[in-house]
């Protein structure tokens, strides 16, 4: 089983996991957004040290449609993504895809 975490995202995004000890970071800035975060995230699912990638929500919107197709249906790494309110379960359905079961489930 992967043990690290990777963290993709602005230098501010990054900068705060980093200080917590997470060794495996992409920093991608503004100007070419779309190609860089596509070309993080693939270098990402192909690590297998990798077992959880953190993304900003707002920069899952630039990822192109087979990159974003292939983090939704990833299960090693899961992809977790902070940030951008809560959405439809959009935490609940993470914690689930990466262990399995759903928490919550009410009797």
């Amino acid at each position: 089983m992967s043990q690290e975490i990777g963290v993709i995202g602005s230098p501010d995004f990054t900068t705060g996991f980093r200080l917590a000890g997470v060794r495996k970071f992409a920093d991608v800035p503004e100007p070419d957004k779309e190609t860089d975060l596509d070309a993080a995230v693939e270098e990402m699912l192909d690590d297998n040290e990798i077992g959880i990638i953190v993304m900003h929500d707002d920069d899952l919107a630039h990822l192109s449609r087979g990159v974003r197709k292939e983090v939704e249906t990833s299960v090693e790494p899961v992809m977790v993504s902070l940030g951008g309110g809560t959405g439809s379960g959009g935490l609940r359905d993470q914690i689930k895809r990466a262990i399995g079961i759903d928490l919550m489930e009410e009797d």
